[in-house]
């Protein structure tokens, strides 16, 4: 599979980094393009104290990759911005509601907002993890656009009946619902059984 990964100005850097070390660990994923807004690169550096473009995979793997190519979001030539370019899917982890919004609306003038314009337009999985609280009602038309495009909302919002033991098993356990309603499904991903 080869997956774009992109990553907004939303509080949840540590989604994000679950998420790219889930995929680069998986050998059904061949290869992921990342793309890391400007505004996320503010969020990561305020809550992992990962700051800078440069060697931004190998800081959040904590190890260089061979499968992530990184992309700069004001690339609107790269790749990803082609319907000719085939991926697997797309998803946005935190996707704050200014993406939401420019997303919901056709507004395409940065890579992440143009893949996934592409990723709609060619019938292929959008999963949009919002990341707000209260939704305004401009947040929630938008939300209800975008599903009507054939996005998925998928919030991020954690479980608790596994019993985390902090955020990052936490943020884990939620990339690994993300992946799995990709196609995904992860060996390590807490299933719920009621009678136990």
């Amino acid at each position: 599979m080869n997956i774009i990964v992109a990553t907004t100005g939303a509080s949840g850097s540590v989604f994000t980094r679950e998420l790219l070390r889930a995929l680069d660990a998986d050998p059904r994923v061949a290869r992921i393009q990342f793309v890391p807004s400007e505004n996320s690169l503010r969020v990561l550096a305020e809550e992992l104290g990962i700051s800078g473009r440069t060697g931004l995979i190998e800081k959040l793997l904590g190890a260089p990759s061979a499968k992530i190519t990184q992309h700069s979001d004001s690339d609107i030539g790269a790749s990803i911005a082609s319907g000719s370019y085939l991926t697997s899917g797309m998803i946005i982890l935190p996707c704050s509601m200014g993406t939401l919004g420019s997303i919901a609306n056709g507004l395409a003038d940065r890579l992440i907002h143009r893949a996934a314009d592409v990723t709609l337009k060619e019938r292929r999985p959008l999963l949009l993890c919002v990341r707000e609280t209260p939704f305004n009602r401009i947040h929630l038309r938008n939300m209800t656009l975008a599903a009507e495009a054939g996005a998925v909302i998928f919030p991020v919002i954690p479980s608790f009946y596994n019993k985390p033991i902090d955020s990052t098993e936490m943020a884990r356990q939620f990339v690994f619902r993300v992946l799995a309603h990709l196609g995904l499904p992860q060996s390590e991903a807490y299933v719920w059984k009621p009678d136990q």
